[in-house]
Order: structure tokens, then sequence, then C-alpha cells
């Protein structure tokens, strides 16, 4: 059985950073880090779907209510939107934050509210991102974090505030690239994850429990060919 920790997610969005970071125009080392680690905290962030995630500890009873909130909205949208093949759950954990229409979204939202909101909101945004993968990685992420930071500092513009918020579209992209690494490994497990939904497929929304395949009878020894289970709808391997 393949589990993901915080810790794993942390650790492959912070790789996805590094590696997107040129394609995105991230031109700098310092920006790069950033960037990185920004992607590395947001990696997390698909959890907030769950009471007892780092996401949901890290402010108290502030992201605490965000994940109640989550939860419920989650609930109502897979109440709505469950096939005739969907599992019989509440749709709370690993269902609306772990979608590629989740981060795409979230994404988005970041992008226009750093825009509208400035230098402060491309800070918060940074901050948060930063708690949350220094929660997962640990101290030493502080280093090269605070290295660029300083680099910033010292050779920016005299105008830094508008370089911030200048900033504010690529964030948009780790913060999405961050969320969309977490859903690919989530995928990898028993549980896997409706990454694709709202697409419908074979009656159900991609992804599925270790149970409902085991039901239709998708084991790894009858899996032959890369495709969709008609059966159960699972994203490995047709049976």
């Amino acid at each position: 059985m393949t589990i993901m920790m915080g810790r794993t997610h942390a650790l492959t969005g912070w790789c996805a950073g590094l590696a997107l970071a040129p394609a995105v125009g991230v031109g700098s080392v310092h920006q790069a880090v950033v960037f990185a680690a920004t992607t590395a905290g947001f990696a997390l962030l698909p959890d907030l779907d769950h009471p007892s995630a780092s996401a949901t500890r890290l402010f108290g009873w502030l992201t605490g209510a965000l994940s109640w909130l989550l939860r419920r909205v989650s609930a109502a949208v897979y109440a709505l939107t469950k096939g005739p093949r969907d599992e019989k759950v509440t749709g709370t954990h690993r269902h609306l934050s772990h979608t590629l229409l989740f981060a795409v979204a979230l994404g988005a939202a970041t992008s226009a509210g750093c825009t509208a909101g400035g230098a402060w909101a491309v800070l918060g945004v940074l901050l948060f991102g930063l708690l949350l993968a220094v929660g997962a990685l640990g101290d030493w992420l502080l280093l090269p974090y605070g290295g660029a930071v300083a680099w910033w500092y010292f050779t920016a513009p005299d105008d830094r505030v508008a370089q911030l918020a200048d900033i504010s579209g690529w964030l948009g992209v780790a913060v999405a690239a961050g969320c969309f690494v977490h859903c690919l490994g989530d995928s990898l497990t028993e549980s896997g994850c409706p990454f694709l939904f709202p697409l419908p497929i074979g009656g159900g929304r991609p992804g599925t429990s270790s149970a409902r395949r085991s039901r239709c009878g998708c084991t790894p020894a009858r899996r032959s060919r890369p495709g969709w289970c008609s059966r159960c709808s699972c994203w490995w391997e047709c049976c």
C-alpha cells in the first residue's frame, strides 16, 4: 500500500516548483527558491478537508473553521454530483479539494486576489505557503528562504513594493501547481482521488477506493493495459 504523508507532498511540491520555475518566467535563483517553497507549502493545502491535517491546525481556530467550511461544501458537491458507481461516503476528505478544478480555481483566485490586494496580499500568500512548508519539511527551509529574501532585498530596484505586486501572476501558478502535485501523489495510493472531477467516466468520477476496486475485480493481476476501468472508473489500468 502506498501512503502519501505531508512531508512527501511537500517534497514533491518543492521539486515540482524548482522544475517549473523557469517555465513560468522565474528568472533568478532567489525567486526560484521562493517559488518552490510556495509550491511546497500549497502542496499540503488540499488536505485542509481533513480535521487533523497540518494545514487545518496551522492557525488554530481560523484554519479549523476553513476546514469545517470546506468539508461542508465538499460533502454538498459530492451529494449533488455523485454517479451510480460512486462510493457511499460523506464526500469530505479527498473529494472537492483533491481535484484539478480546485487547483486551477485556487490558483486563479490567488492571482486575482494578489493583483487586487497588492504587496500585502502577496506577502500573506508567501507567508502562508512558507509556514506550511516549514511545518512539513523542517526549519532548514528557513535558511535558503531567508537567503533568497535577503538577496532580493539588496539587489531589487528601489520600488520593492511594486516588484512584489508584479509576482502575483506566477504566485497563482505556484499555488495551483502545489495543489495539483498533491492530487497526483494521492492518485498513486490505494484510495486514489477524483482529480479529474467533474469529468464523468464509467458512470462515476475518476479515482476510486481500494474497496470499490475489489468489488469490481480490478486487481493488479488483471490490469493489462493503461486506461480506465469501465466497471469501477479507476485511474490505474483497465481490467
